[in-house]
């Protein structure tokens, strides 16, 4: 029988005394699939993937990884899971190749024979192999934690905020070298507080506060915009946005890039009108530019709505 599911989670919720990281949190990863946990700092990512590794039991609810529950089969799962946490957590005083060899080591592995998985990103820290891991570059850290996670050959690849803390350069290799790994039929989840990394995967879930907002594709998530959005320019930038704020049939109103993304309460809302009532307070030079909704716009709208609405699109 081939399973479908590398991830279940079902009604999952955790406290750490008065604060509940997680609240009934429910959701699914398919087999060789890339998906993306989307949220700021404090939203439950950490705690959802730090149970998922079997590092934490859930106060209640199930969470199963590869058909193994991960309260009562952790032994079994640890094998075949590759956990790379938020914070470098190497031995900083052993060498890049010391660090590899030792992480192999624990798996029952060795660097030999699971060598054609990492090729690809070891090659990149070969010239660096006898320096010590706490001297290495934010990027090749990364490189080398994402090496001893995969040293073992894992089905289940879980990452926390992997590029957190890393230049650009190295979020674009990073993202390259995991839709590599996931072409060789791993599975991965990965966290992230970049809304620019959601449309890399192949599904998102949003998170808040220990909720899931919605759980879908990038292109599905969009979808759920369902108000007019508009991308307004004029100078005082600042004063742009409170004037927008006030307009009363404002849904929302900020900063995007050079514009700000303004959202409408009615679905007949047009630029005429709104420009035509800038011009009443002030604004002499202004732009209104219908627009598409993006990830970070339909995050945003999914932030604003009421908790009791529950979990958007599908897991």
């Amino acid at each position: 029988m081939i399973m479908k599911e590398a991830v279940s989670a079902q009604g999952i919720t955790k406290r750490f005394g008065k604060v509940e990281a997680l609240r009934e949190v429910s959701l699914s990863v398919a087999c060789s699939e890339l998906f993306g946990v989307i949220g700021a700092d404090g939203a439950g990512k950490t705690t959802m993937l730090r149970i998922l590794a079997t590092l934490l039991l859930p106060d209640s609810g199930k969470a199963s990884v590869l058909g193994i529950d991960t309260a009562a089969g952790y032994r079994q799962l640890r094998t075949k899971i590759g956990y790379m946490p938020g914070r470098f957590s190497l031995y900083q005083d052993l060498s890049v190749e010391e660090n590899l060899t030792f992480f192999a080591t624990v798996f029952g592995a060795t660097v030999k024979e699971n060598y054609e998985l990492i090729h690809d990103i070891y090659v990149q820290l070969e010239p660096f192999r006898t320096r010590r891991a706490g001297q290495l570059s934010g990027g090749m850290k990364q490189k080398l934690a994402l090496c001893c996670a995969l040293v073992h050959k894992p089905e289940l690849l879980l990452l926390d905020e992997p590029t957190t803390g890393v230049d650009a350069v190295s979020r674009q290799e990073f993202w390259q070298m995991l839709q590599r790994l996931k072409s060789q039929g791993i599975t991965i989840l990965v966290s992230t507080p970049y809304m620019d990394e959601a449309v890399l995967c192949d599904r998102v879930a949003f998170m808040q506060d220990g909720r899931i907002l919605a759980i879908d594709t990038p292109a599905g998530i969009t979808r759920l915009f369902g108000s007019p959005l508009f991308a307004v320019r004029a100078t005082e930038r600042h004063r742009l946005i409170q004037a927008l704020r006030s307009y009363e049939h404002a849904r929302s109103a900020y900063a995007f890039g050079s514009s700000v993304h303004y959202t409408d309460r009615r679905a007949t809302a047009r630029p005429p009108e709104l420009i035509a009532w800038l011009r009443s307070q002030g604004f002499d030079e202004v732009e209104v530019e219908p627009i598409e909704a993006g990830i970070e716009d339909t995050f945003m709208a999914l932030m604003e709505e009421p908790a009791t609405k529950g979990e958007r699109g599908h897991g």
